[in-house]
């Protein structure tokens, strides 16, 4: 039990002291994870939106397809995108494996399909409610589009924190692609699960706070943006 205190003190001090190493990691995990966020995001959002409305002859296949694709285990995600940008593979040339840019890549494909379903049922729903009135008005396709998404934004914002709560702990894919190398493509989880090994656990917990703390603050950072709870709407 001591053993436990003195660690999780020992990980509170490193905080508490802006341990550079620590903050490095944190830094270089936010910078990934938000990139594939807003990535991931512009291509599912719309996607998702855009399923709601439209119909299609395969529109029910698709939205099957990216149902699915919600439960792709990462590791799989991780050795396709290693496979695809290894120097055998036909992006090999590009010279991206053990990048961060590896990194967002196997975030982004994923977070995508989280996001652009999560958005389609709540995009579904309020196209039930705009249905009549935007086919009175006479309006486009891509009106449609666009009304839905301001309208429903604070839906979508929900979809797109899942995505960044997939995609910040994520582990499998990234290490995978990312080789956990250093100084560079070294991020929280996969740090914390190498200090474990190494049996330095209060680095290790330090790290895992770290996490949690992250993933505390860009929600409550995304809920003022958007004025929530100020409009009543938390």
């Amino acid at each position: 039990m001591v053993d436990i205190w003195d660690g999780f003190s020992a990980a509170f001090w490193l905080i508490a002291s802006f341990d550079a190493e620590l903050w490095e990691i944190s830094l270089r995990s936010l910078r990934v994870t938000l990139t594939a966020l807003v990535i991931a995001s512009v291509i599912a959002i719309p996607l998702g939106t855009y399923l709601a409305v439209q119909r299609f002859r395969y529109r029910r296949f698709v939205i099957s397809m990216i149902n699915a694709l919600m439960g792709l285990p990462p590791v799989v995600v991780g050795l396709v995108v290693y496979i695809l940008l290894s120097r055998a593979g036909p992006f090999g040339v590009l010279n991206l494996l053990f990048t961060p840019t590896a990194m967002i890549i196997a975030q982004v494909v994923i977070i995508t399909p989280v996001i652009a379903s999560i958005a389609h049922q709540s995009m579904r729903e309020l196209w039930a409610e705009y249905h009549d009135l935007l086919i009175s008005l006479n309006t486009s396709k891509w009106q449609r589009i666009v009304t839905l998404m301001r309208d429903g934004r604070r839906n979508l914002l929900t979809a797109a924190l899942a995505g960044f709560g997939r995609a910040i702990g994520e582990v499998g894919a990234i290490m995978i692609v990312g080789g956990n190398i250093d100084h560079v493509t070294r991020v929280l989880t996969t740090a914390i699960a190498l200090e474990t090994g190494k049996g330095d656990f209060a680095l290790a917990l330090g790290l895992g706070f770290v996490l949690i703390g992250l993933a505390i603050v860009v929600n409550l950072a995304i809920h003022t943006l958007s004025r929530t709870e100020r409009e009543g709407q938390w």
